[in-house]
C-alpha cells in the first residue's frame, strides 16, 4: 500500500520532502509532479525499482529513461554537451523539454540507449521536484506516467493512487499539473532533431 503526501506546490513542507527522498533511498518507486506531468521515478542506482517501473508500464529494456536533474551542472556530470548545445539548454531549462545527450561515463550502462550510449536528461520549472532533488543530491530516474495502451499521462493524484497503490511506495499529489509530456529533443546527431512533440515549444530545435 501506497503512502499518499499533498505537498504544496509552491511552499512544499520540509518534512514530507525529507520523508519522500528517505524512500526513494530506500528503494521506492514514487510517483510525483512536474511542469509537464506526473512522473514515476526511483533512485538512480536502484535496478529493482527501475525494473518495478518498467513493469508498471510495461516497458521493454530499449526505453529511454530520463534523468530529472536540478540544474545544468547536473546535466553536465552525466551527459556530454558542447557549447552550443549548452547555449541552447541554458535558455529552456528549467522548463517542459527532455533533452537527449551522448552520455558520459556516470551513466550506469543499464539506463543507456542499447546502440548509441545516449540518454534523456530534463531539468523541470516544478517546486516540488526541484525541492526533492535539492535533498536527495543526484538525479531521480524517471519516466512519464502513462499507462500501458495509454497515449496520455496520468494527471489526477486520487485516480492514481486508485489504481497504482498497491504498485507504488509514494504518491505526492502536487495538484494539477497538466496533460501534456515534455517535447523530445535529440542532440546526438549533426543537427537537434525534434522526436516528440509536447507542452515545450518546439519551434526553437528546429533548423
Amino acid at each position: 500500500m501506497s503512502q499518499f503526501f499533498q505537498i504544496h506546490p509552491e511552499t512544499p513542507q520540509k518534512r514530507l520532502i525529507n520523508q519522500a527522498v528517505e524512500i526513494l533511498r530506500k528503494g521506492g518507486v514514487v510517483v510525483y509532479p512536474t511542469d509537464s506531468a506526473y512522473a514515476i521515478g526511483c533512485h538512480l542506482g536502484d535496478k529493482q525499482a527501475a525494473d518495478r517501473i518498467k513493469r508498471i508500464r510495461k516497458l521493454d529494456d530499449k526505453h529511454n529513461f530520463t534523468l530529472v536533474c536540478r540544474d545544468l551542472s547536473d546535466i553536465g556530470v552525466y551527459a556530454k554537451v558542447d557549447n552550443t548545445q549548452y547555449r541552447l539548454l541554458k535558455n529552456f531549462t528549467p522548463g517542459p523539454y527532455t533533452f537527449i545527450l551522448d552520455a558520459t561515463t556516470e551513466v550506469p550502462r543499464r539506463l543507456l540507449h542499447p546502440k548509441r550510449r545516449s540518454i534523456g536528461v530534463r531539468v523541470p520549472d516544478n517546486a516540488i521536484v526541484q525541492a526533492l532533488l535539492g535533498e536527495l543530491g543526484e538525479p531521480i530516474m524517471s519516466s512519464t506516467l502513462i499507462l500501458p495502451g495509454e497515449t496520455e499521462p496520468m494527471t489526477d493524484p486520487y485516480d492514481i493512487r486508485e489504481t497504482l497503490e498497491h504498485d507504488l511506495d509514494l504518491i505526492i499529489d502536487g495538484g494539477f499539473c497538466g496533460l501534456e509530456a515534455t517535447t523530445v529533443v535529440d542532440f546526438t546527431g549533426e543537427a537537434p532533431e525534434v522526436v516528440r512533440e509536447g507542452k515545450g515549444d518546439p519551434a526553437p530545435f528546429r533548423v
